[in-house]
């Protein structure tokens, strides 16, 4: 009794109650925090019972000499933390530290890890987790030599990133080293489990590498715990991928599990196979399937280097340059594949075909196609390459179809002739437009007839070029963004030579003639409180239904400020932001506003595309400089979505859609299923396929007319 009462000591009584009460406020309200030690005191049971509940990692026997601490506001728990027994090895901190093993065999009892760190979820007290931290360290290093008669030189500690920042750590002068391999101890091995955490130390003692003898080392190259490889069996690379670092946003979109990561190593094995033919020689099945995998991996860089040496082995770098530059293979036939495979799971009769650039900036002129253009990624004109890209959208899923790098006519001066050569520029190569571009991507597909479309989508830089629209096959309708600048007439007004004012010469231009209506732009039409705004909701998002505004009313195109071609649909949407983005299509005029809101959604599953390449598979990542090179890179992008397209419907994961552009949540189909809701208000509901068609037919039926001015 004796003993409970002396480890009590300084602790405030254990309440009968205990009050979860929020506490919320500033450190200022309440004043220092107080840290300490618990284990062995009447409060150990509630640290157990705390930690075991509400820290992510629950709760087990801590591994050799351990310390547990609570920390108190005014008598108030509000903090739970624990120091034990560090990693036995761990590469970062041990090249930060840069003992031999024999040194860290003799001083690795003079390193303690903090196991457990818990702000009780009560507690809402800005900047106390580094108030509470520094405190505890403040007292640790006299606490670990009383209770285990040795000095301690360092402190450790793992965060894992899926869930925090490290912002405590990082406030109270942690040093972050780097990641641990992602791997957790099984039996007398390791086993790779796909999540590796940031590591953090403290320096205790300054001088602590002149107490080891020891100097730091280098930071090490991740290596996992993987099967051995060989340099030329694809067998080795097979095993390894089951170890692999998938990019974390892919498996978080997925929701994988053990299971499941597994299943997909085996499923991106099988379909690689189903390009093997397109490969000159067997070798070239090793490399394809280490590029693909790396595109998906979580490394850092995604170029032919960096993927060789975590897929592969140094020497395996050049084989790889070549294999993406020279070596004979035909990338053509790979893309042909990938678009038969994919239009099996995609191509529906009411697809949409899509048509956009994407930018890439760039340092140098020495890659190819780079100039001073307009960039899109920066906003400005900058140093980069440009690329017309073409996809596909449908009710059942998106994807990208194809591509080519777009050639500014700088380069075809005669001055340029040697860089064409050294960057395999095909010599018969001529300046084509992004619109000739475009135009010859849209044939490509239409020929294949895999991809049955009722539409064609495309971006401002398309939209606003009535020829390239005009070119356009005519079994279809597009729906093409504008610019906020552009003119139009919503009456189409009388035009003709105005009256010879008896001197001068006569007219001979046409032009709109007095008392008619003139363009205005779309930003003053949308402005007009004649417009009728209507609530729909556009997709299925992972908060809920998004709903925008949209209108939509028949207007002429004005060119040279005249009306030019036939009458069109302007179609106006609202999104929750207050902007407003603008499209024209030529849709019949008895088209169904809920087939256009439909239309308007359709449309974003390219930039979708882009965002998911740019930033889980490497598209803007390469560092290639040839045509042949960077147009390879882009199919094996393309396989990449592909490839995440299948797994989630394989995996069933992540069935509803955000389709507003630049969404972060990752979708099946961005084809936003709409039908009219016979309500008064006139707004827009998602429903099944089945049920779309249905009401798709009855609308028909009914015969819709647009607003207009």
């Amino acid at each position: 009794m004796q003993s409970t009462q002396k480890q009590n000591d300084g602790l405030p009584p254990v309440p009968v109650v205990i009050n979860t009460e929020a506490i919320a406020g500033t450190l200022n309200d309440f004043g220092p925090a107080i840290v300490k030690p618990v284990g062995g005191s009447d409060w150990e049971s509630l640290w157990d019972r705390w930690v075991s509940r509400h820290h992510y990692l629950g709760y087990r026997q801590l591994l050799g000499h351990r310390l547990k601490y609570l920390a108190f506001l005014k008598d108030r728990p509000v903090a739970a933390l624990s120091w034990s027994a560090p990693a036995l090895k761990l590469a970062v901190r041990d090249c930060f530290i840069g003992w031999s093993p024999s040194q860290r065999k003799r001083h690795l009892y003079q390193v303690a890890a903090n196991s457990r760190f818990l702000i009780l979820p009560w507690v809402q007290v800005p900047n106390l987790a580094s108030h509470v931290l520094a405190l505890n360290i403040a007292r640790l290093p006299a606490d670990w030599l009383h209770h285990f008669n040795h000095r301690l030189l360092l402190l450790e500690t793992f965060v894992d990133s899926r869930y925090f920042t490290g912002t405590c750590y990082k406030a109270a002068n942690w040093l972050h080293v780097g990641h641990t391999q992602g791997s957790a101890k099984q039996g007398k091995g390791y086993r790779y489990h796909g999540n590796p955490k940031e590591v953090y130390l403290y320096v205790l003692d300054p001088d602590f590498r002149q107490i080891i003898d020891c100097r730091q080392q280098p930071a090490p190259i991740l290596v996992l715990d993987r099967p051995p490889l060989t340099q030329t069996k694809v067998e080795a690379l097979v095993m390894l991928l089951e170890h692999c670092r998938w990019h974390p946003q892919l498996t978080a979109d997925l929701n994988l599990d053990t299971d499941d990561i597994e299943t997909m190593a085996k499923e991106l094995v099988s379909f690689h196979q189903c390009f093997h033919e397109a490969y000159g020689r067997i070798e070239h099945h090793r490399l394809g399937l280490a590029y693909l995998s790396g595109l998906m991996s979580n490394a850092e860089a995604k170029s032919v280097e960096p993927i060789a040496l975590e897929f592969l082995d140094k020497k395996s770098v050049r084989s790889m340059q070549m294999f993406m530059k020279t070596f004979r293979w035909d990338h053509g036939a790979m893309l042909q594949t990938h678009q038969k495979m994919l239009a099996e799971l995609i191509a529906a009769p009411d697809g949409m075909i899509t048509i956009d650039p994407s930018d890439f900036p760039k340092k140098g002129k020495e890659s190819v196609g780079v100039d001073r253009q307009y960039c899109g990624a920066l906003g400005k004109v900058e140093n980069c390459q440009s690329g017309v890209f073409i996809g596909y959208s449908s009710d059942k899923g998106y994807g990208l179809l194809g591509g080519r790098l777009y050639m500014p006519k700088s380069w075809f001066s005669p001055e340029q002739k040697e860089r064409r050569q050294f960057n395999l520029v095909p010599e018969d190569l001529v300046f084509e437009t992004k619109q000739q571009i475009a135009l010859k991507l849209i044939t490509e597909i239409v020929a294949t007839e895999h991809y049955p479309f009722t539409w064609i989508g495309a971006d401002a830089a398309f939209g606003s070029d009535m020829e390239f629209l005009n070119a356009l096959p005519k079994n279809c309708f597009y729906f093409a963004a504008i610019k906020s600048d552009t003119h139009v007439f919503t009456k189409k007004p009388k035009v003709g030579l105005p009256p010879y004012k008896g001197r001068g010469r006569r007219p001979t231009k046409r032009k709109v003639l007095p008392g008619q209506p003139k363009p205005r732009s779309v930003v003053e039409i949308a402005k007009s409180d004649r417009v009728s705004w209507k609530p729909v909701v556009v997709a299925e998002g992972a908060k809920g239904p998004i709903i925008a505004k949209v209108a939509r009313l028949r207007i002429y195109l004005s060119r040279d400020g005249l009306p030019t071609g036939d009458p069109q649909w302007l179609f106006l949407r609202k999104n929750d932001d207050g902007k407003i983005k603008y499209a024209i299509s030529n849709a019949l005029k008895e088209i169904p506003l809920s087939e256009m809101v439909k239309a308007s959604s359709m449309r974003w599953p390219i930039e979708q595309c882009f965002q998911e390449g740019k930033s889980q598979v490497g598209m803007d990542c390469y560092e290639h400089r040839s045509w042949p090179a960077w147009h390879r890179h882009m199919i094996f992008v393309f396989l990449a979505l592909h490839f995440m397209l299948r797994m989630r419907l394989h995996l069933k994961k992540n069935t509803f859609v955000d389709g507003t552009p630049g969404a972060k949540n990752t979708i099946i189909s961005t084809s936003a299923q709409i039908s009219e809701r016979r309500g008064d208000e006139g707004d827009y509901s998602i429903s099944s396929a089945s049920q779309f068609h249905r009401l798709h037919v009855a609308s028909k039926e009914k015969g819709q007319a647009g607003q207009s001015l």
